[in-house]
């Protein structure tokens, strides 16, 4: 047993390297995304955070040097596409750089260009309410403005560099609904 007073014990923790980063965080599962903003521009995003109910905030971050960095730097508003399995192309399409990501995707766009696209089973837009730089990151935070759930879907989620899908383990207790 450890008490304040003891020294904690050795350990063979590998120094925090990008390599070592990158491995460590492919194994953490997370929900897929697609964000885009007027333009239009739109790129996939596992990054997306609920931040607060009240008010209703939700985040994501984007790389400083991504391609759609400088629209979404421009945007006062963004929408929130939540993918389900059947999205699994979609988010390829959207996570591909040097292409058009929205040839062939059916989309909506509302009064100020802002593109929801069609297929996504829960979709949220959001007016932008803080933009900042962390490390060599964009954060973005925004308040719902708006948003459906269309219909249910399985969840698809990126782990270990690959697309999935989560099933519940039913003998074990979760959180209450």
């Amino acid at each position: 047993m450890t008490t304040s007073t003891d020294r904690p014990a050795e350990t063979s923790a590998t120094p925090a390297t990008d390599e070592m980063l990158r491995r460590t965080l492919r194994r953490h599962a997370a929900g897929v995304t697609v964000i885009t903003v007027p333009g239009p521009a739109g790129f996939t995003a596992t990054s997306f955070t609920s931040v607060s109910l009240r008010p209703a905030l939700v985040s994501f971050y984007l790389g400083l040097s991504a391609s759609t960095a400088p629209a979404v730097s421009d945007a006062d508003r963004f929408a929130v596409h939540v993918l389900g399995t059947h999205n699994a192309a979609l988010a390829g399409q959207f996570a591909r750089s040097g292409v058009d990501r929205f040839q062939g995707v059916a989309w909506t766009a509302y009064d100020d260009g802002l593109p929801v696209l069609d297929e996504a089973p829960a979709y949220l837009t959001a007016r932008v309410t803080l933009r900042q730089r962390v490390g060599d990151h964009l954060l973005v935070v925004g308040e719902v403005e708006s948003g459906s759930v269309r219909r249910d879907a399985a969840a698809l989620v990126h782990h270990d560099g690959a697309f999935g899908s989560v099933t519940g383990i039913d003998d074990v207790p979760g959180p209450q609904r």
